[in-house]
């Protein structure tokens, strides 16, 4: 699962990553505590035109009244995202990228939630799968999640899927049919984590200390 993450690399960085030109709406950046219903970057394509633009963070089905008519959708699961009538559209047509530099999980321990925080072992930005809705004239986006693998330590029983650079294309809708495959948890050795401070249990927390390694 994924409900708070960090993007601390530049927008220019990122475009060039995905060979997507820059939108002029992106949040600032860096930010090392992103919540849900706040403004993220997300990778698009069209036709091959990949942009870099920004969405709201919390997927709002066609037939909400309002934002807030219905639970805040932050995650689709990969096993149901094509059957269920919020995703199933999305998920053929509306597929994109939620570029991060890492994101938090948390152990329960003794009543108490303690924060790790997880990046790529490579030391290169996250890429997210993502699925999509227009809503009047907002943007909303959920990131995809699947049964948790070797990497989330047993911290969680579901983690973000996280797309490899290869297989960008075909999750974009850039390379054929066939994206199902790619849902599907990271790889042993891919993703690294580190204990961090219960500052970041705080979704009002900002700043550069809240990913710095845990001192026993």
């Amino acid at each position: 699962m994924c409900g708070r993450f960090t993007i601390t690399h530049p927008d220019e960085a990122i475009a060039r990553l995905f060979d997507a030109v820059i939108g002029n709406d992106l949040p600032t950046v860096p930010r090392f505590n992103v919540c849900p219903t706040t403004q993220v970057a997300v990778v698009t394509s069209d036709g091959g035109a990949r942009r870099l633009r920004a969405m709201r963070w919390g997927f709002i089905p066609h037939w909400y009244k309002a934002p807030n008519d219905g639970p805040l959708i932050i995650n689709a699961r990969s096993d149901t995202v094509a059957t269920k009538p919020a995703f199933r559209e999305a998920v053929r047509s509306r597929r994109c990228i939620v570029p991060a530099t890492g994101f938090y999980e948390w152990e329960t321990v003794e009543g108490r939630k303690l924060p790790w925080y997880f990046t790529r072992t490579d030391g290169q930005p996250m890429a997210f799968a993502g699925v999509w809705q227009r809503w009047g004239e907002i943007d909303t986006v959920a990131i995809v999640s699947t049964e948790a693998g070797p990497g989330m330590r047993g911290l969680h029983h579901r983690e973000a899927v996280v797309l490899e650079r290869a297989d960008w294309p075909l999750w974009l809708g850039e390379a054929g049919h066939g994206a199902a495959v790619l849902m599907k948890a990271s790889a042993e050795g891919v993703l690294r984590c580190h204990r961090v401070d219960v500052a970041v249990n705080s979704n009002r927390a900002e700043g550069a200390a809240l990913i710095e390694p845990l001192i026993a």
